[in-house]
């Protein structure tokens, strides 16, 4: 596990700090991923701002918090719809021209918005919603497959109905003998060797359950069976 994810929003940038401090041993062997462009006037506010300034202070801000000289990626949290996207991600692309961001993402855009974006710079990482139950995305996830782009998958765990304890989630994971978050987990590896799923976690032993999910090989007919399970109603 060398991918942690995070972003300047998170905690208003204490999570940032807290990473570069807990992590500070393993540095050289991590790939640390930050996002910029979303404001936070209040605690419950999560509000785009794309202006490139912006954008540009609080990658520099980043930074500093996290004790490197260059992010290992820089997400655009969130588009923002009163700026052009070219403006957007040209900031961006200035701070990877002047050496400070090695690789450049997206978070929760259409295919379209990311095509527009990578008229502008190249674009390394998609991060959207996507598991078995939410799959709006689906149309990102193969043009990401495509293009050679890792989609990166937040909130990967399957909820609702298809997760019940009596729910096909659960009759694939008594096959496998492991648990159904693990079995969503193993789901999305499945879906497409660029699908890099990022489940958070609270403890230790929670992130030692997600990390067996690398071991889990579905069939193509569980596969299959729990797509089809999950496009019904949930």
């Amino acid at each position: 596990m060398n991918l942690i994810d995070t972003a300047d929003a998170y905690a208003l940038g204490a999570g940032e700090e807290l990473i570069a401090e807990a992590l500070r041993p393993r540095r050289a062997e991590l790939v640390i991923a930050t996002k910029v462009g979303m404001a936070r006037p209040s605690a419950t506010e999560w509000v785009p701002l794309g202006h490139p300034a912006y954008l540009r202070q609080q990658a520099e801000l980043s930074l500093r918090r996290l004790r490197t000289d260059r992010i290992d990626l820089l997400y655009l949290h969130r588009v923002d719809p009163d700026v052009p996207v070219a403006e957007q991600v040209g900031a961006l692309a200035r701070l990877q021209q002047e050496g400070k961001v090695r690789h450049i993402g997206l978070s929760e855009v259409t295919v379209a918005q990311l095509a527009e974006a990578e008229r502008t710079a190249p674009i390394a990482a998609v991060q959207n919603m996507y598991n078995l139950t939410a799959r709006d995305h689906e149309e990102v996830v193969t043009h990401t497959a495509a293009r050679g782009t890792a989609f990166v998958p937040f909130f990967p765990i399957a909820v609702g109905t298809h997760a019940r304890r009596d729910g096909p989630l659960a009759e694939v994971a008594a096959q496998l003998g492991a648990t159904p978050a693990q079995t969503a987990l193993a789901w999305l590896l499945h879906r497409a060797p660029h699908v890099l799923p990022i489940p958070g976690t609270t403890s230790a032993a929670h992130l030692a359950e997600n990390v067996r999910a690398l071991d889990l090989r579905l069939t193509d007919e569980q596969f299959t069976h729990l797509g089809n399970a999950a496009a019904g109603p949930s």
